[in-house]
């Protein structure tokens, strides 16, 4: 069959994969050699994805893309393979004293098709990530990879095809229109990875069908330096999360909070980052462009709004480094900022970093509460106490404590938002959960306690109840 194009074909898709999961539902064997297979052809790929990414953005760093979209996905499939027999185990749970002597158990039990909409900033990771996921627990898949990536996106058609049969797993090519017909299937569960105002749209196609959602969204992640902190350190942990990707990254840092009197250093500090890390920074081959001319206008929207509204714009090393004809925009801070600012009220999704400062440290934690509950928060501080107060106080996320973005990468944590950053989770065990029904079994003895509350509710029957409701 054909790449599918219109609804007719993309329903006709859905039922034979549904129809071929009916038949024969994945067991353990099935999936361990899906991912075995998957993994073996993945990585004999690996160059070509890295120059296929780099070929859709204009220049992406190769050791970026083999570190962010290739270790990442070899990393998930090995942990899924070495812990998937325990997972798919049922797991006994002690029945409450009153109905002894059943039992219960709580069986683990693939949904059926799973859809994936995955972007274009991670074209490779955001699409085989949950895929995995999703094969570990026993489900088919359709994929939908980004238009704005189509080099890599033909690529992972290819890989797809090469592993899989279309009946259990299929890529879906094509544009917008697709991918609204796509989200409106109706999916035993749907995956979108993308912006907040698309997720809103994803989300009411899927809610014709009832379907389930995992929204992977993105919004303003702060970054907290506390007071003392050493700000060489943060200023490079910082700029290695900010700067990865271009700030292409959906739990890049996108403001910094620190002490008014540390402003200076830090400034100081990124840019001597950037000038070691980025030699030739217009040149440079471990800088990436951004992916599109749409983003890099959006990036230059935004900075001319804050330039207009009174901010200072220092971009790093130096003036010279921006280059707009190849979509290579320049690390930049913004100094005094305010909150009527595009870049303060949007998503940055690129290297802009404004910088705020703050008097008191309280002042700063109740400006990260004030805003929108953040994809991630960073906090850099040498004072245990602070940092648990920092965790009890604020909703995220994800966490990372003196470092950015490497929580991500953690096979052991669920992934995932909250409230305008997204819902649900995945990665590891959370991905194996998000795509299982977790179905609960109460198994009842020969002999039943329940025979003693059956009415007439008298004597026996009374007493119970009386004591049970005390």
């Amino acid at each position: 069959m054909d790449t599918p194009v219109s609804e007719a074909d993309l329903r006709a898709l859905l039922a034979r994969q549904r129809d071929a999961w009916r038949a024969r539902t994945p067991d353990y064997a099935q999936r361990m050699d899906d991912l075995a297979r998957l993994r073996a052809a993945f990585k004999a790929r690996l160059e070509d994805f890295a120059a296929a990414m780099s070929a859709d953005f204009g220049r992406r760093s190769r050791h970026e893309s083999l570190l962010s979209d290739g270790m990442t996905v070899l990393s998930e499939i090995d942990y899924v393979r070495r812990r998937l027999r325990r997972w798919m185990r049922p797991k006994r749970v002690l029945a409450d004293w009153l109905f002894w002597p059943a039992r219960c158990e709580i069986r683990y039990q693939p949904l059926g098709v799973v859809g994936v909409i995955a972007p274009s900033n991670y074209p490779v990771n955001l699409a085989l990530i949950p895929l995995v996921d999703a094969l570990g627990a026993g489900n088919h898949v359709m994929l939908k990879p980004s238009e704005h990536t189509p080099r890599t996106a033909e690529l992972l058609r290819e890989l797809i095809a090469a592993v899989f049969p279309q009946e259990r797993v299929a890529t879906v090519l094509g544009g917008p229109e697709v991918a609204a017909a796509f989200a409106a299937l109706p999916f035993d569960h749907l995956l979108f990875t993308g912006s907040t105002a698309i997720g809103r749209k994803v989300m009411t196609e899927a809610a014709g069908n009832l379907t389930p959602v995992t929204l992977e969204l993105g919004g303003k992640s702060p970054a907290i330096i506390a007071p003392g902190y050493p700000l060489d350190t943060a200023a490079a942990r910082i700029a290695a999360g900010k700067f990865l990707n271009a700030g292409q990254t959906c739990v890049a840092p996108d403001y910094v909070l620190l002490p008014q009197a540390a402003r200076d250093a830090f400034v100081d500090a990124m840019r001597a980052y950037v000038a070691t890390r980025y030699p030739g920074l217009r040149d440079s081959p471990d800088y990436s462009s951004i992916v599109g001319d749409h983003q890099f206008a959006r990036l230059a929207a935004l900075l001319e709004d804050a330039r207009a509204k009174g901010a200072q714009a220092l971009m790093l090393p130096d003036d010279g480094a921006h280059d707009p004809a190849r979509r290579v925009f320049a690390p930049t801070l913004l100094l005094g900022v305010r909150d009527d600012m595009r870049v303060m009220q949007e998503e940055i999704f690129g290297p802009i970093l404004p910088v705020l400062t703050y008097d008191t440290f309280d002042e700063a934690l109740a400006y990260v509460n004030a805003q929108p509950r953040p994809l991630a928060l960073y906090h850099f501080d040498r004072d245990r106490a602070r940092s648990e107060r920092v965790l009890d106080a604020t909703v995220a996320g994800g966490v990372c404590l003196n470092d950015t973005v490497l929580h991500f990468a953690q096979e052991a944590l669920p992934f995932g938002g909250v409230g305008p950053s997204g819902m649900g989770h995945y990665h590891g065990h959370a991905g194996f959960l998000t795509f299982s029904k977790q179905k609960p079994v109460f198994r009842q003895a020969r002999w039943s306690s329940m025979a003693l509350m059956r009415p007439p509710y008298r004597g026996l029957a009374e007493r119970i109840v009386r004591f049970l409701t005390r």
